[in-house]
């Protein structure tokens, strides 16, 4: 690559970035725009052919370290930090979306056991008794038990005498 090239790479990548935060549907804060103006940058070079793979998964592995432990994540009943960004959450499945991970990514990325939890406890209890209160899953118990005793037919009365 030629230095000509590095000034337009660092350009295009304050433009991307300046673009992208002008979109009002993306949320960042002061704290957050050197390291996605990095990104950026390192992902323009990279699509020109000027950082090898190697650099961007060393890049990759340091980004991922959890804002907070697992046990602190999961000390509270009412709510699950999540390892991304520390902040409390009763569900983290549209955060994790907001990320574009999914729930065993996200596990996979914090080396988090298969059963690590995506709903607080006391948020999931709410949800179970409302679902009950409102009668879900109920119709389906109650077929079974019409299917294994069936009721007894209405008794019948003879007619004897035909109506006027």
């Amino acid at each position: 690559m030629t230095e000509e090239n590095a000034p337009n790479l660092v350009e295009l990548a304050t433009e991307l970035t300046i673009a992208w935060l002008g979109n009002p549907n993306n949320r960042a804060t002061a704290d957050e725009v050197p390291a996605f103006l990095q990104k950026m940058h390192a992902t323009v070079s990279e699509l020109s052919g000027g950082a090898t793979v190697a650099e961007s998964e060393q890049t990759v592995a340091e980004e991922h370290v959890p804002a907070v432990s697992v046990r602190k994540s999961l000390a509270s009943n009412d709510h699950i930090i999540s390892m991304i960004d520390g902040k409390p959450y009763k569900t983290l499945r549209r955060h994790l979306s907001t990320h574009g991970l999914t729930p065993e990514e996200y596990r996979a990325r914090y080396n988090l056991k298969p059963d690590y939890p995506m709903v607080a406890p006391a948020y999931s209890e709410t949800r179970r008794a409302m679902a009950k209160k409102i009668g879900l899953g109920s119709k389906g118990r109650a077929a079974k038990a019409a299917v294994a005793a069936p009721a007894p037919a209405p008794k019948r009365t003879p007619r004897t005498s035909k109506p006027a």
